[in-house]
């Protein structure tokens, strides 16, 4: 087939990868939990965040921009996958394949779990992106020596430092990975080092904001292992792997074997070792299952060319459009469970499918009616609206006087995301809420959102009133109460500044 077809082929990849991403979630979900979180960094522009790097508070702010609606947010993560393929595709062509090993790569990626990474909008879509962007400079500069790749490959690096630290880990595998191979002897060349100071110079404002605010880093990493990587197992993690990309297992197998095995490789066989470093790292930091995912764009790549050489004489050819499909036909028998496509109570119906695979299980390590991702896509709009509603009654001298408060960031991320410019932004003691305590004089109303008041509410207002409550079973917030307190105690403004001024303290580890 000539070039200029084969272009016509890769745009239709492109863009069946955009319009699929806005097929697999349906209108009855709400945005998740964690984007919510995301999507309120962008009011809030910084150079870093307890939660993550700035480059999502970018993108947040061009969502903003763009309208804040649900088709903007769906937009990045799309184009990021996207993205993703269009490498995957050029690593195919530098690694001596032709279209029939890039329809291989691209099918696998594009009829994958990578649908569903890429319908969120969360860092894990660029974190993959940044991992492929990475091997292929590395790759295409093993074959040129052209010092424009290892520029290239420090901008990768260093945008995904700003993205999401995960790609550390890719970092300190590879410089292992490259000790075992020959190919050690770029880490002594200018290139190498030219790369290593644009990535370190991308990367130095966020450092810069860490030092400043006393690395809460650490106290996000201690947080996340006590409270869910505790959870994950060897052998859940293997099996999570294995699950990922079950459609193409074999692919990404032999894209490992054919790393070590196949001779056209062996100026490659760094990035085989690479797998084995990042496996094992997250194997000893009990790593989430999908922090290795952008592990598999590169090794679909390489499995791709090696199928092609193996199915490409005989009798074997007559099966090569049989390997094509098969991802199709796997993602087709488990579609209306791994995505949220179906109602919750449809869903139900798939319930023992649903726990044999393991999609029930959530990092609290128990199994619940939904997957988790799914619980927590429902209930956020509900609560919002039950919120401003709260927030209507009151009279309009109070309303400038009024502090909402909610139990957790996905609450006050719901409620900022519905009710921006409605009502006052409302803020948690917990992610970065606490840093962003609003500027007021005087307190006359709280909105109060939890399952029930505390003891302090209790003892500070004299009046406390039941707006209503998430009412949704299969969401992960059902139950959630939306309160209005009145007659509130003198000086508790300066005691709930004092708490997130602690919160903060607890974050960076100061007194």
């Amino acid at each position: 087939m000539p070039p200029r077809k084969n272009t016509w082929v890769l745009l239709l990849l492109l863009a069946s990868k955009i319009a699929l991403q806005y097929c697999v979630v349906s209108p009855q979900y709400d945005p998740h939990r964690d984007e919510f979180l995301h999507l309120d960094l962008g009011h809030h522009l910084a150079w870093g965040y307890l939660s993550v790097p700035p480059l999502s508070a970018v993108e947040a702010f061009c969502i903003q921009w763009l309208g804040n609606g649900e088709w903007a947010v769906r937009l990045f993560p799309a184009v990021f996958g996207a993205l993703t393929i269009l490498l995957v595709w050029q690593l195919v062509a530098a690694a001596g394949g032709h279209l029939y090993a890039q329809l291989l790569a691209c099918f696998a990626m594009l009829f994958s779990s990578y649908l569903r990474l890429n319908m969120l909008f969360q860092p894990n879509s660029f974190d993959v992106l940044a991992w492929t962007w990475i091997y292929y400079c590395l790759v295409r500069y093993i074959q040129t020596e052209k010092p424009r790749w290892m520029i290239w490959l420090g901008v990768a690096l260093g945008l995904g430092f700003l993205n999401k630290y995960n790609v550390m880990f890719l970092v300190v595998a590879l410089l292992p990975a490259l000790l075992l191979t020959p190919q050690r002897r770029l880490m002594a060349t200018r290139p190498f080092w030219y790369g290593a100071g644009v990535a370190l110079l991308i990367a130095l404002p966020n450092i810069i904001w860490q030092w400043q605010h006393n690395f809460p880093l650490v106290h996000h990493m201690k947080e996340l292992n006590t409270t869910q990587l505790v959870n994950v197992t060897a052998s859940g993690y293997l099996l999570s792997q294995a699950l990922f990309l079950f459609g193409s297992i074999y692919l990404w197998i032999g894209g490992v074997v054919a790393l070590f095995v196949y001779p056209p490789f062996r100026s490659y066989r760094a990035l085989g070792w690479s797998f084995l470093f990042v496996t094992g790292l997250y194997l000893l930091a009990h790593g989430k299952s999908y922090y290795a995912f952008g592990l598999y764009p590169m090794l679909l790549a390489f499995g791709s060319v090696y199928f092609e050489h193996l199915f490409e004489h005989g009798w074997k050819r007559y099966l090569r459009p049989l390997w094509v499909l098969v991802p199709v036909g796997l993602l087709a028998w488990v579609f209306d469970i791994v995505y949220p496509v179906a109602s919750p109570a449809r869903l139900q119906l798939q319930h023992h499918r649903m726990q044999r695979l393991g999609l029930l299980h959530w990092e609290d390590g128990k199994d619940h009616l939904l997957p988790q991702d799914f619980a927590d896509m429902l209930g956020w709009h509900q609560m919002a609206d039950l919120a401003l509603s709260a927030y209507h009654k009151l009279p309009d001298s109070v309303k400038p006087h009024t502090l909402v408060i909610c139990g957790n960031y996905g609450e006050a991320g719901a409620l900022n995301f519905y009710n921006h410019g409605k009502m006052p932004d409302a803020i948690a003691y917990n992610a970065d809420y606490a840093y962003w305590f609003p500027k007021m004089d005087t307190l006359s109303a709280i909105i109060l959102l939890d399952d029930e008041p505390d003891e302090l509410a209790k003892r500070v207002a004299g009046s406390i009133v039941k707006e209503g409550q998430v009412t949704n079973g299969y969401a992960r917030e059902n139950g959630t109460a939306v309160f209005t307190l009145r007659e509130l105690q003198p000086g508790l403004l300066a005691l709930l500044r004092d708490k997130a001024t602690a919160t903060i303290n607890e974050y960076e580890a100061r007194k």
